[in-house]
């Protein structure tokens, strides 16, 4: 199995790793512990240490003088990382890329998988710099989140904030430890497309990229062989196992998307294309001349529907539509699955998904009931979306 970083922060929750460890343990995968100078006064190092059978570190200091680097010899045998639970001072310090102890310094050495536990007050964690810190976590490639779960806390208050239970942990990382589409290959769109006005400004839309992204680089970790088609986005590169192809207008997208959509085994249209190109591109920028102006669109050509027309009843490639509504989503969505001839259609509110870390979706089936919805940041939905094709390929 894998070898799993452990960190346990200070909040009372810490009482329940040694049964995470112990159940990580059962699991078969190799457990080191780091823990927080705090958490080291709520659970025994001991007794993390009978449980997993190694020494608990928490020190940066600890074998210095032999030369030994935990930092970076922890995070970089990590092949999973586990925060548990994750507190609203560690969310703020890993949000903004500190390295005050062992287990932050861990966070910043790893590429690993990252699955966080965030337990708290429910105002800690409602509170508006916990969630920019979350959405700031959340935007990252290898981040994933469990719980918090409501309920009832340590401290007397009923909400969310109480770590998720530790067999929902250990769950949680199997899932991001499946290789169910080993041998499967995939090609996903993402991000929206821009169409020229003049040489200054564009048509485009809100989409950040975030969810064609976190779905091309969870069918990678998946065993997927995978080829992303990317608008402009403010994104890094995806991870590894990705081939990405930069594009700017729906053309040059589907050009690409028709280059190769009959090499592989689903094709997942996650992008918000353009549905409208100007007319005629001014060569020069439009200048304001009065108070209205009036532009003339064509519509641009419909990808997805293009590929339903030309796949016909062969039922292969699996073919993924996403469409994003702002009224009436169910009925749209059902509309669109027929008229686009899609398997699936994943289908999402504007106000719940465009520009945000998160989103809600349903997955809509041709004469089934929808599946979902599927609620959080984004790569879990994109896992989500994932559990459902990894089937019927």
């Amino acid at each position: 199995m894998a070898k799993v970083l452990l960190g346990v922060c200070g909040g009372i929750a810490a009482y329940k790793t040694p049964e995470l460890a112990r159940l990580l343990r059962k699991a078969g995968h190799e457990v080191d512990v780091v823990l927080t100078e705090a958490a080291a006064k709520l659970v025994a190092p001991a007794a993390l240490a009978a449980v997993t059978g190694r020494p608990v570190r928490s020190s940066m200091w600890e074998g210095v003088e032999s030369g030994r680097m935990d930092h970076i010899d922890l995070a970089a045998s990590a092949e999973r990382v586990i925060v548990a639970p994750a507190t609203a001072d560690f969310l703020a310090r890993a949000a903004a890329g500190r390295a005050s102890d062992l287990l932050s310094a861990c966070l910043l050495v790893t590429r690993a998988p990252l699955l966080l536990a965030p337990a708290m007050n429910t105002c800690m964690w409602e509170h508006p710099f916990t969630r920019r810190n979350v959405a700031a976590l959340s935007a990252l490639p290898n981040v994933r989140w469990v719980g918090p779960e409501a309920g009832e806390l340590a401290c007397g208050w009923e909400g969310p904030g109480r770590m998720a239970d530790p067999a929902t942990i250990v769950a949680a990382l199997e899932r991001m430890s499946k290789r169910d589409l080993e041998g499967r290959s995939l090609l996903v769109t993402a991000g929206p497309t821009r169409e020229p006005l003049d040489p200054v400004r564009y048509l485009g839309n809100r989409s950040s990229g975030r969810m064609g992204q976190a779905l091309a680089e969870a069918a990678a970790r998946r065993g997927a062989k995978v080829t992303l088609v990317r608008g402009p986005v403010d994104l890094p590169p995806p991870g590894s196992g990705v081939k990405l192809v930069e594009v700017t207008t729906t053309e040059e997208m589907r050009r690409e998307v028709l280059a190769r959509w009959r090499k592989v085994n689903a094709v997942v249209m996650a992008a918000a294309v353009a549905d409208w190109r100007a007319a005629h591109v001014a060569p020069q920028k439009l200048k304001r001349t009065g108070e209205t102006t009036t532009l003339e669109l064509r519509a641009n050509p419909d990808i997805l529907a293009e590929l339903g027309r030309r796949r016909g009843d062969a039922r292969r490639p699996l073919l993924v539509g996403f469409c994003v509504e702002t009224a009436d989503l169910a009925e749209a969505a059902r509309a669109k699955l027929a008229a686009k001839r899609c398997d699936l259609l994943v289908a999402n509110l504007a106000q719940e998904a465009l520009g945000l870390p998160t989103a809600r979706v349903e997955i809509h089936r041709p004469g089934k009931k929808p599946l979902g919805p599927f609620e959080g940041p984004k790569a879990d939905v994109a896992e989500n979306i994932l559990d459902v094709v990894a089937p019927l390929l």
